[in-house]
């Protein structure tokens, strides 16, 4: 073997040389060009003995092999952490939680999607359904929740009103934008305005969708047991937050919003510029708390 190394070194200095400062990095290409370049080297040399040429062969071809499977058994590595990371984060409130606690704590994110693990369950219509454990609930230890929060009751409070939002809220506006009709082809309309539809496909998108749509909207009224006007649901879920939020803080988080607010903001977002968002604005106090989050969101400072 040292007699193959050093072989290896007078014919192919530079490559070797570099397979050293290398050490054990994957370099996959190397078997290819080992064999190419170490026979050609060894036909060219008249002189040498034939054994000269094999021995290089065997040394470039065993050197090339080395790397690439090293370098494959290190991509299935990645690609493992990588789908063990990813399957922890594929709930929407997982990740927002997992987030904070990363930019609160600077804990790693692998760790930190360990504490949210996925469990099996069944649901109201006896469907199997992934639940996350703790995915309203910060992972920070005293000192960082002492600064996260003014107090214990204040953690509670955003963690039951997240909830809230996942459980409650978010199921208001689907029956409520596709309400009749004709708020569903206005739905539609928008979305395929926005979505920039070609001709066609927008008329199928919009007429097709919004009729889809409507009768879904009907299931899901009687699936969730919302009153024959939907829109008094709404309005007392909007007033129900504002009633909680109070006329002391500005947000829910105090002086700045926190989880709960961005959750039931992101929530009532989308139904801006329906005919439900303006009717929900015109007959509820939510306005001016929708408002003052809005503004914070645009005046937050963003990353470099």
């Amino acid at each position: 073997m040292a007699l193959a190394a050093r072989v290896g070194r007078w014919l192919w200095p530079r490559r070797c040389a570099l397979a050293d400062r290398l050490g054990s990095r994957p370099w996959p290409p190397l078997l290819t060009p080992s064999r190419a370049g170490f026979a050609g080297l060894a036909s060219s040399r008249q002189g040498r003995p034939r054994l000269l040429g094999t021995v290089a062969v065997a040394l470039g071809g065993t050197l090339g092999l080395y790397h690439t499977v090293r370098w494959h058994l290190r991509a299935q590595d990645l690609r493992a952490e990588l789908s063990a990371a990813q399957q922890q984060l594929n709930d929407s409130s997982v990740i927002i939680s997992a987030l904070k606690t990363h930019l609160v704590s600077g804990q790693p994110l692998e760790e930190i999607v360990t504490y949210y693990p996925p469990m099996k369950a069944l649901n109201d219509q006896g469907k199997e359904v992934t639940e996350f454990c703790n995915k309203y609930w910060l992972m920070l230890n005293e000192q960082e929740a002492q600064r996260m929060y003014d107090s214990k009751e204040a953690r509670t409070e955003e963690m039951k009103w997240r909830q809230w939002a996942d459980d409650w809220l978010v199921h208001l506006i689907s029956p409520n934008v596709y309400r009749t009709p004709g708020e569903a082809l206005a739905s539609f309309d928008y979305i395929v305005h926005e979505g920039k539809f070609g001709a066609v496909e927008g008329a199928m998108a919009k007429y097709v969708g919004a009729a889809a749509m409507y009768l879904i909207s009907k299931r899901l009224k009687s699936r969730h047991h919302l009153q024959d006007d939907v829109r008094e649901d709404l309005y007392e879920a909007a007033n129900k937050w504002v009633a909680a939020v109070g006329k002391d803080r500005p947000f829910m988080g105090g002086q700045k919003p926190n989880l709960a607010d961005l959750a039931v903001y992101g929530v009532l977002r989308v139904m801006e510029g329906l005919k439900a968002f303006d009717d929900m604005m015109q007959h509820t106090r939510i306005q001016p708390w929708y408002l003052r989050v809005e503004k914070a969101i645009a005046e937050a400072p963003t990353a470099p």
